[in-house]
């Protein structure tokens, strides 16, 4: 059995969270700073639900959402032309050996049914 797949079935390790949290906290920043010169994305107001990153750091999985609206998915386009921007940002903020290929997503709304499901029982 390969090493990732005896990870897939892990939790994160106290390493991953870190390095997610310190990836949300710098993409938060360039959100909020709305420093994009791509026109759809030029007045969009950006929140970071959560970053879950690969065990090896190198792919990041970003779920982004809309302040006040839930037409995220329009802006994913504009928000993946923007990577390579964002990636140079987490680069600079994140002291890492390898800078995290970022995959943007509309908010994960499925973990927040789960977590209520498990709660419930």
């Amino acid at each position: 059995m390969s090493k990732a797949a005896s990870q897939a079935g892990k939790a994160p390790s106290q390493r991953q969270l870190r390095v997610a949290e310190e990836i949300r906290h710098v993409l938060a920043g360039v959100f909020g700073r709305g420093e994009f010169r791509d026109p759809d994305l030029a007045d969009a107001r950006i929140t970071v639900a959560e970053v879950r990153i690969s065990p090896d750091l190198k792919h990041a999985t970003v779920f982004v959402s809309r302040l006040g609206r839930s037409d995220v998915a329009a802006l994913l386009p504009g928000l993946r032309r923007a990577g390579r921007y964002l990636r140079g940002e987490i680069a600079r903020a994140v002291r890492l050996r390898y800078s995290a290929e970022l995959h943007l997503r509309s908010e994960d709304h499925t973990s927040e049914l789960q977590a209520r499901v498990h709660l419930v029982c």
